[in-house]
């Protein structure tokens, strides 16, 4: 079986998001694979999808701090800069941390460790609404 689906995420903040549910909730579909696979992939080149830990909010506003001290915003580094301060940061960020994930599927499940979660990567200060692409194969 294949399917895949563009979902539509709701604007975020820049930041670090915990997506796992939204994601879930519109791919019903998932339930009908035993054994298999799910490709997640988004479709801008200014944030990024990464998976880490799902449980203690102090990781995402590491993870935030430490992108922001390893590229800064500093509009005399680059001459990409026509969006704003954040434009060129936001394009290496993302290049960083990548623009898909793929995670096993186990009985109708993503097979994510106890403590992992999806998380969207906003790292523009206003990104707006993000779409994902997400292909489910299995059994």
């Amino acid at each position: 079986m294949w399917y895949q689906k563009t979902i539509k995420l709701s604007p975020k903040p820049r930041g670090f998001h915990i997506i796992t549910r939204e994601i879930l909730q519109e791919i019903p579909e998932i339930g009908d694979i035993t054994t298999g696979l799910a490709h997640i992939f988004i479709q801008h080149t200014s944030a990024g999808l990464t998976v880490n830990e799902n449980a203690d909010p102090s990781v995402r506003h590491d993870f935030e701090t430490h992108f922001n001290r390893a590229v800064p915003e500093d509009i005399t580094l680059y001459e990409h800069t026509l969006e704003g301060t954040d434009d060129m940061t936001s394009h290496i960020k993302s290049s960083l941390l990548g623009s898909s994930v793929s995670i096993p599927i186990t009985n109708g499940n993503l097979n994510l460790g106890t403590w992992q979660g999806i998380y969207l990567c906003e790292h523009r200060n206003h990104g707006g609404s993000r779409k994902l692409v997400v292909t489910l194969r299995g059994e």
